[in-house]
């Protein structure tokens, strides 16, 4: 049995529909993100969006499940209240 790492929120609902607006993902992320380098605001390694087989997703580690879980909470009801398909993602932790 594989243990996967991550949940992957897609940018389609149930129905097959592109979510809008376009840059979702990159506002819910920003939610998430701090700063870093030069007090330029990094995504958090935790939560960060991507685009899989043409779709834009947000990855969500599963970490943040136990260390921060109303944050978790809150990005799975986001899911959940757009309708949005959620995916098990990578099975090993990304470099």
């Amino acid at each position: 049995m594989s243990v996967f790492e991550e949940v992957v929120i897609r940018g389609e609902t149930s129905a097959g529909r592109k979510f809008r607006p376009s840059d979702w993902a990159e506002r819910l992320c920003g939610l998430f993100s701090m700063p870093g380098q030069g007090n330029r605001m990094c995504y958090s390694p935790h939560v960060f969006p991507v685009t899989r087989e043409g779709v834009v997703c947000v990855v969500i580690n599963k970490t943040l499940a136990t260390d921060k879980p109303m944050e978790f909470a809150f990005l799975m009801g986001f899911a959940r209240d757009n309708d949005l398909m959620v995916a098990e993602g990578r099975k090993k932790t990304r470099d």
